[in-house]
């Protein structure tokens, strides 16, 4: 998992092939849950393009996540994207390492073409 914190590194998501932000709440214990469920993703696919924002420190740049998908910020939340197009985003208890993985095989599929 790669922390996001410029906005350098959101230009470089958002012209990735596949990327998937996860925004958490350090202060939310639903947040804390779907950080779990990001992990094990991770612990099944450790090469997927996963990309942190922590929405307390990083407030200005959760904002412009928001501005430039489209999706209205909610935390915790997942939006994964195809090279910059949103494909999927879940928030709270929809936030779930099979959903995820889904959502990033969907993407991968789209990359591809």
């Amino acid at each position: 998992m790669h922390p996001l914190v410029t906005p350098d590194q959101l230009d470089a998501v958002m012209a990735a092939p596949v990327a998937l932000v996860y925004k958490h709440s350090t202060r939310c214990p639903v947040s804390t849950a779907a950080y779990h469920e990001v992990q094990a993703l991770l612990r099944e696919r450790p090469d997927a393009p996963v990309w942190i924002v922590d929405v307390i420190v990083q407030r200005r740049l959760s904002q412009e996540v928001e501005g430039r998908t489209g999706v209205v910020h909610e935390s915790p939340q997942a939006i994964v994207l195809a090279a910059g197009e949103v494909l999927w985003d879940g928030s709270h208890f929809e936030v779930t390492a099979e959903a995820l993985a889904r959502a990033l095989d969907h993407a991968e599929a789209a990359a591809r073409g």
